[in-house]
This record gives C-alpha cells, structure tokens and sequence, in this order.
C-alpha cells in the first residue's frame, strides 16, 4: 500500500479535516468529528523462511457526536479494512476499526 504519511493523507482526504491524529500524547486536546490512529500489528508473510511481505497494520478510532456518522462507512470501504467495535464513552460515539496500510 503505502507508508503511514500516505494513510494520514487519505484519512484527511475522508475526514474532510485535518482532525486526524496519529497516536497523540495524553495532553492534547482532539476536535470532533476526529480519527485517532495508532500502529497496532504487521502482517508479515514469508516464503522459503523468508519475508516477502510486510504490511503495517494499524487501529483507527473515529470518534463523534453524531451517532449516525458517514465517517465510519467511508473507512469500511477502504481495502484491508475491517470493522472491529463500537463503544461509547464521555457523551461521544467510538468507531473502531483494523485496517492493513
């Protein structure tokens, strides 16, 4: 795919703001609507005991007031991407979602 400016870049693109945060320090104060990403996992596939091919994988939260947000199904539609748990904490709606980069 490409490397993770390029996933931040496509996230903006979607989010349609630049309230895309990648693994941001406790002290930051997020804006909402936002998405928060962090580097969760690799896919690592090997052929003859050697890697042939590495993927970042990576959990990324959308996060707003809005309950009935479009953001979580333009990041369903993206490859490698798969929906993996709701929740919702202090009054706002968390979209969780595993995606392959």
């Amino acid at each position: 795919m490409g490397d993770r400016q390029d996933l931040q870049d496509l996230l903006v693109s979607i989010l349609e703001s630049t309230n895309v945060y990648f693994q941001p320090p406790t002290n930051i104060q997020l804006s909402y609507p936002c998405i928060v990403y962090i580097k969760d996992k690799r896919d690592t596939e090997f052929a003859g005991n050697l890697p042939y091919k590495d993927v970042n994988g990576y959990q990324l939260t959308i996060i707003d007031h809005d309950p009935d947000s479009e953001i979580p199904d333009k990041i369903a539609k993206l490859p490698m991407c798969l929906f993996d748990r709701f929740f919702r904490a202090d009054n706002l709606n968390h979209f969780v979602y595993n995606i392959f980069f």
